[in-house]
């Protein structure tokens, strides 16, 4: 059986906010815990595309665990190794998002995944 990928996923979009003031920000509410987690694994601010281009590497080499439609487009969850820049390769949970009136995904959030 072939895994589903992200449609378009060269394509994706991760903006510089979304990597430097969430994902890799010490002083964001809800991003504080990624930070210290990406970081963690050598990602940094100041090479914030490094982490963007990880993040567009992993939802193009992953499959996608979960599709959802929604009234604005269709969220996709992607499930996976992430190539970090130290050479670890963590579990990394991403969502994408794509809009009924688009066709290239950006990035909403990507976490560890934790598993039980």
């Amino acid at each position: 059986m072939t895994e589903v990928r992200l449609p378009n996923a060269e394509r994706g979009v991760v903006s510089d906010q979304k990597v430097v003031a969430y994902l890799l920000s010490e002083a964001h509410p809800d991003g504080r815990g990624k930070a210290r987690f990406f970081s963690g694994y050598g990602f940094t601010a100041r090479e914030w595309h490094e982490l963007a281009e990880a993040l567009r590497r992993h939802a193009a080499e992953n499959p996608l665990v979960e599709t959802v439609e929604t009234a604005f487009g269709v969220r996709y969850v992607v499930e996976g190794i992430l190539h970090a820049p130290d050479g670890r390769t963590p579990e990394v949970r991403a969502v994408w998002f794509i809009d009924w009136a688009a066709d290239a995904p950006r990035l909403v959030t990507a976490y560890p995944v934790k598993r039980r």
